[in-house]
This record gives C-alpha cells, structure tokens and sequence, in this order.
C-alpha cells in the first residue's frame, strides 16, 4: 500500500510540475513581449497560497486540474456601430458582454499598450504556443531519460513462464477466467515440459534472434509439430512443440477490437502455445527519441479525433457490460491508479517500476500537448486559431486594398466556449466515474 500511494504521489508532484511549466511557456514570451500580466495561478477555485511579485501575484488554488496565467486584453473591445456593452439581452449575449468587461478591467490606465490583442499576431501566436511548446519539451526531456538511461523494454527470447492451460480469447464482457480448471486442456508448452528461465534458441531450423520472431512461427504454425532448440541451464536441448489453434480477437492499428456489421468482436485462429517472455531494458540511441515522442503523439491525436466514438465506448463500460478500452480515454483518478499499480508491481524491479512511472508522466505531457492544441475556445489552440484567422483576413484586405479589418473579435465565440467548457466538465466526471467502477489496469 505504501508503494502504491507513492506512485500516486510521484505522478500526482509530475503533473503539477508540468502544468506550472506549461503556464510558464505562456508566462515567458508574455513578459517579453510586455503584455501585463497580472495573475499565474496552478489550479482552480479558492486560491490556498499567493505572493505579489511586481505586478503579477503568484499562487496556488484548490484544485490542481489545470492553471492560467491572467492577461490584459485577451479581447477586443466592441466595434463602433456593434453592441455596447452594457446593451443587449438573452443569455448568450450577457456571456460576451462579461466576457468584454472582464477583459475591460485588466487594462489599466497607462498601460493600454501592453494588451494581448494589439500585439502582432506571431506574437500572439508565439505566445499561445509556448504552454504545448514546453509540454513537448518535457516530452522530450523524459523520453531521452527513459529511452538512453533505462533503456526501452523488449521482449527477450527466455521464457518468464509457462501456461498451465488453454484459455479462450477475452471476453468482451470481461467474465474471462484467467485460471486453469480441471476440464482445461494442458498448454502445449507444459506437455512439452518448458519451463520459465529457458531460452528460445531455434525453431524448426531457424534461429530465434527475438520474441517477435519467434511467436510469429508459431502463431502460423496451428497444428504443425515444430522441432524447438530450448537453453537451459547453459545446455542446448531439443523439444517437439505443437501449437494448438487458438481463437483470438482481431485488433486494429489503434489496439481497438475490430467488429463486424452485427456489432460483434472479429476473431481469428492462430497456434498457441502458452508461453510469455521476460522484459529487458535495452538503453537506445539519441536518434530513437524523437520518433517515441511522435508515435505517441499519432496515438493520442487518433484518441482524440475519434473521441465521440471512444466515449460512446467509455459510457458502455461505465454503466453496462462492455469492456474498458485500454488504449482509450482515461482521467486523473484512472492515471493515480496505474501509477499505484506500477509502484506496487513486485514482480519488476525497483529502477523498472521507476522507468515506467517516468514513461507515464512523459505520455501526460504528449496528451496535454495534444489536447491543448485542438482548435477550440478556451484552449490554447484555439487562440491560435483566431490569431491565424485575423492574419487571413487582413491579408485578403491588403491584397484587394481594403480597410484592415481589425482583430477577431473573439469575445463573440464566448459562447462556444462555454458550450466547450461544459462538455469538458462532463467528459471530465464521466472518465472519474469510469475511472472508479471500471478502471483500466496494467493487467
């Protein structure tokens, strides 16, 4: 238990650091730039802690679930001729309308040249991409730590252990059983004699340089008596192993099961054997860690593009039957827990579990990186996307020598961000939810 809170805890001192450097990646280029600014704050809710240092006060509030920095003129004023704004009724339009006083009241007088929206639009652009700038950052930093100082874990060609038995493919209501019973039939590994500690050496003739190889030999081999050269004990021997056929889940490139037009999980048949590898931690080149990050950088943006569905799935798990998508959405609650199943692992190494829980720290970088990237109101994508949009716009009006058009007015999409806002606070309850009645596991 002692180890499980403290991988929570590790995790838990990870993230709040890489949301205070990510609202410095904000903070930074704004006080370059000289845009005032007056608040940069770690969390939300009732502020626990702050201190005024020149004109920004520097604090801590309650709930750590995100943090901003406060800067003046994040909106346009209203054009001549549009709503004033003490006019106007109905509830969207009070939102823009709080939303323009808001951003009224951090100018103060004196200073209403060191406003967010005056600012040429790199600037802005610079600005709102510094906090997902510094996320990669991070990114980058913890993968060259995992990858060149662990080492990246590999399947080895020694066997960790042997199945007793043969158990059909998961169940997608997840009622498996994951035990042998007196009615299973023995794993051909066993009536084979294997045992954890021997090493693949060649099958059929043909050397065994990995795991990937090797399984892949017998997967296709369903049914086939294969000549198996095992070490042990630092003796060579010969085995006769004969995979069984196995009813198995096909997944696609996303690890998601593949369903067919009915709804129901694809399955293929493929030889089995009973047999799983130990892991080694293999230190990889410089060069190997930028294409880490990418990877799953690709993951996440595929998690988030197909969202709707990967909810869909997520309220299935949550409230039916179905089973929890290992590679879909996860929340805070549900990142604490694996990080407390990784510390408590005895099974691994103390310098592996360490490996991992710096893995899953770099990972939440990428997703924050990621999601802080959509092109939608409140987040930082989403001003950049308004900034691009104002630099079109006056583009096509130098081109055809009109009146510059001025800022967007990004006050106007208040509403959308509030609509945002809301089914992000709902996304955020429902993977809580899952998070406790369905949680993911390392298993």
């Amino acid at each position: 238990m002692v180890l499980y809170i403290v991988g929570i805890v590790v995790v838990v001192i990870g993230l709040a650091l890489s949301i205070a450097l990510h609202e410095i990646g904000h903070l930074v280029p704004a006080k370059l730039f000289k845009v005032r600014v007056s608040q940069y704050m770690i969390g939300f809710g009732p502020t626990i802690f702050s201190r005024r240092i020149g004109e920004t006060e520097y604090g801590l509030k309650a709930l750590p679930l995100g943090g901003y920095i406060s800067m003046a003129g994040m909106y346009p004023p209203a054009k001549d001729g549009e709503t004033a704004p003490t006019a106007g009724t109905g509830f969207f339009q009070t939102l823009v309308q709080d939303a323009r006083r808001s951003s009224d009241s951090t100018i103060e007088t004196g200073h209403e040249d060191r406003v967010f929206y005056t600012l040429p639009i790199y600037k802005r652009i610079i600005i709102m991409l510094g906090g997902p700038f510094m996320n990669l950052l991070i990114a980058v930093v913890l993968y060259a730590v995992l990858l060149m100082g662990f080492g990246a874990a590999q399947a080895s060609t020694t066997l960790a252990s042997v199945q007793k038995c043969v158990i059909p493919a998961s169940s997608v209501s997840g009622d498996t059983p994951t035990s042998c019973s007196a009615s299973d039939a023995p794993s051909p590994a066993a009536a084979a004699g294997l045992r954890a500690g021997d090493t693949l050496v060649s099958i059929d003739g043909t050397p065994v340089t990995s795991w990937a190889q090797g399984t892949a030999i017998i997967r296709a081999s369903s049914g086939t008596t294969l000549s198996v050269v095992i070490r042990r004990d630092g003796a060579e021997r010969t085995v006769s192993l004969t995979p069984r056929p196995n009813s198995v889940y096909k997944y696609d490139s996303d690890g998601v099961i593949i369903k067919d037009a009915a709804g129901d999980p694809v399955t293929t048949t493929v030889g089995f054997v009973g047999i799983s590898p130990t892991t080694v931690y293999v230190q990889q080149p410089a060069t190997a860690v930028l294409p880490a990050v990418w990877d799953n950088t690709a993951r996440v943006a595929g998690v988030i593009v197909n969202l709707p569905q990967r909810v869909v799935g997520v309220v299935n798990a949550a409230f039916g039957s179905g089973a929890r998508d290992p590679n879909g959405p996860i929340g805070l609650i549900g990142v604490g827990r694996i990080a407390g199943e990784i510390a408590a692992t005895d099974t691994a190494t103390l310098s592996s579990r360490f490996a991992s829980l710096v893995g899953l720290v770099a990972s939440v970088n990428v997703a924050l990186l990621v999601f802080n990237l959509v092109p939608l109101l409140p987040l930082d994508g989403g001003h950049v996307a308004g900034a691009l949009w104002e630099g079109i716009r006056r583009a096509f009006a130098r081109l055809f020598r009109r009146k510059d058009p001025g800022p967007v007015d990004t006050a106007k999409l208040v509403p959308l961000t509030f609509a945002v806002v809301i089914l992000l606070g709902g996304l955020s309850v429902l993977l809580a939810y899952a998070d406790i009645v369905k949680p993911i596991t390392l298993g």
